[in-house]
């Protein structure tokens, strides 16, 4: 009978060791999570224009190049605007987007990062940043939850500042 106990103690010693794992995160515990902000994917062109807050004669001239065609795409509730140069290439791209202030900042400072671009400030209230690109050129501002970016193919930062305060003060932001 004393082997009997002992040879269970000893199964009951072992079976309990190989079970032993690290505790369980509590209930109370919330699993580990990424809280920041992700910018929405890169618009894409999915129909014709026109653009429903930019009137392309006003892109052709703040550009400097006649523009061809206009497409925009799916976005809600502010379609990107593409618009693109007489040989067919693209010539400049507008992207607004309304929604969470974090989502607006991140977005900002993907097309124009804070640690690299110059400090934009225009519109008056509006935060962001402009640099030359290795493609031309490009103006992000955000306000609130609100954010707009303009890339150019022209070096000039000023002609996709020209449409960023525009485009602005089209949709009324």
């Amino acid at each position: 009978m004393r082997r009997l106990v002992l040879a269970l103690a000893t199964v009951a010693v072992v079976a309990t060791g190989c079970s032993q794992q690290s505790p369980a995160p509590s209930p109370s515990t919330p699993p580990a999570t990424s809280t920041a902000a992700q910018p929405p994917p890169d618009p894409q062109p999915t129909g014709p224009g026109p653009c429903p807050y930019l009137a392309t004669s006003f892109v052709a001239d703040a550009n400097g190049q006649h523009v061809s065609k206009v497409q925009t795409s799916a976005d809600k509730p502010h379609p990107a605007c593409f618009f693109y140069a007489l040989t067919g290439k693209l010539q400049l791209t507008v992207q607004v987007y309304v929604g969470d202030a974090a989502v607006a900042k991140t977005l900002v400072n993907k097309a124009a990062p804070l640690n690299s671009s110059n400090p934009a400030s225009s519109p008056a209230g509006w935060q962001g940043g402009y640099e030359p690109t290795d493609a031309g050129a490009v103006y992000a501002v955000g306000k609130g939850g609100a954010a707009v970016v303009v890339s150019t193919n022209q070096k000039q930062t000023v002609k996709a500042r020209t449409v960023a305060e525009q485009t602005i003060s089209a949709l009324g932001l």
